[in-house]
C-alpha cells in the first residue's frame, strides 16, 4: 500500500502546472552553474598543471555544484513539503485518507517515498552532467558516488522535517515557511558557531554533508541522518495518530 501511495503523490506533482516549471527551471539553473563551472576550470588549467598535486575535474566542478544544489534544495523542499498534509487538510481530504484502511505509518512513509522519488528524479541530471566529461578527463568516481550518497540522504532529512512541519497547520503556505525557518536557521546557526565541538554543528544536515562532499563516507554522519529523518518521521506518524484518534 505504500508504494501506491507514493504513486498517487507522484502523479499529483506531475500533473501540477508548477512542477514542470520548477524543474525547468532548476535544470536551466544546473546547467549554467556547471557550464561556468567548466569554463573556469578551462580557464585555469594551465596553472593547473604546473601543480605537482593538482585538484581534478571532480574537485573543482562536481563537488562544488553538489554543494550548490544541497543549498538550492533547502530552499525548495519545503515549497513541496507544505502540501504532503496540510494542503490535504485544508481541502478537507485528509479525513477520508484517515478513515481509509491505510495505516498511519503506510501514509506517512507513502508520501514520504513519493517526494523523494520525484526529487531523486530532478537531480538525476547533476551525475549526468558531471560524468559527461568522463569523454574528455580522467573522473574520481569515488567522491562523485560519495557527493550523490550525501545529497539523498541530505534531501531524506530535508523531506522528514518538511513533512513533520506540515502535519502541525492547515495552511500549506504556513508550513513551509516553518520548514524553511528551521532549515535556514540549522544553517546559519551552524555557520556562526565558531567552536569545533558547538552542538550547532551537530545538528545541522549541511554539515554532516560535508563529510560527503571531500569523499569522506563517514558512519557517523550517515547515522546522523538515517536519526534524524527517522525522528521527524516518527513525530509526523505521532502527530498523525493524534488526528486519527482526536479529529
Amino acid at each position: 500500500m505504500i508504494h501506491l501511495l507514493a504513486l498517487r503523490e507522484l502523479r499529483s506533482l506531475f500533473t501540477m502546472p508548477s512542477t514542470w516549471f520548477i524543474l525547468a527551471a532548476l535544470q536551466f539553473i544546473f546547467a549554467w552553474f556547471f557550464l561556468n563551472s567548466l569554463q573556469a576550470f578551462l580557464d585555469i588549467q594551465p596553472q593547473l598543471a604546473q601543480l605537482a598535486n593538482a585538484p581534478g575535474v571532480t574537485t573543482i566542478i562536481g563537488a562544488p555544484l553538489f554543494n550548490m544544489v544541497a543549498l538550492l534544495l533547502m530552499m525548495l523542499v519545503p515549497m513541496f513539503t507544505m502540501r504532503l498534509i496540510a494542503e490535504e487538510r485544508r481541502n478537507q481530504t485528509l479525513s477520508l485518507l484517515l478513515s481509509s484502511p491505510l495505516s498511519i505509518r503506510q501514509i506517512i512513509l507513502g508520501k514520504f517515498f513519493g517526494l523523494m522519488i520525484f526529487l531523486s528524479v530532478m537531480v538525476a541530471s547533476i551525475p549526468l552532467m558531471i560524468y559527461s566529461l568522463a569523454v574528455g578527463t580522467h573522473l574520481d568516481s569515488g567522491l562523485l558516488l560519495s557527493n550523490l550518497l550525501g545529497l539523498l540522504l541530505l534531501i531524506a532529512s530535508y523531506v522528514a522535517l518538511g513533512l513533520y512541519i506540515s502535519t502541525l497547520t492547515t495552511q500549506p503556505i504556513i508550513a513551509a515557511i516553518g520548514a524553511l525557518a528551521v532549515l535556514v536557521g540549522l544553517w546559519l546557526a551552524d555557520i556562526a558557531a565558531t567552536a569545533e565541538n558547538s552542538p550547532w554543528h551537530l545538528i545541522s544536515p549541511l554539515h554532516h554533508f560535508q563529510s560527503f562532499s571531500t569523499g569522506l563516507l563517514d558512519s557517523g554522519d550517515a547515522v546522523f541522518f538515517l536519526l534524524f529523518t527517522s525522528v521527524f518521521l516518527l513525530l509526523a506518524m505521532k502527530r498523525l495518530s493524534n488526528n486519527r484518534i482526536y479529529g
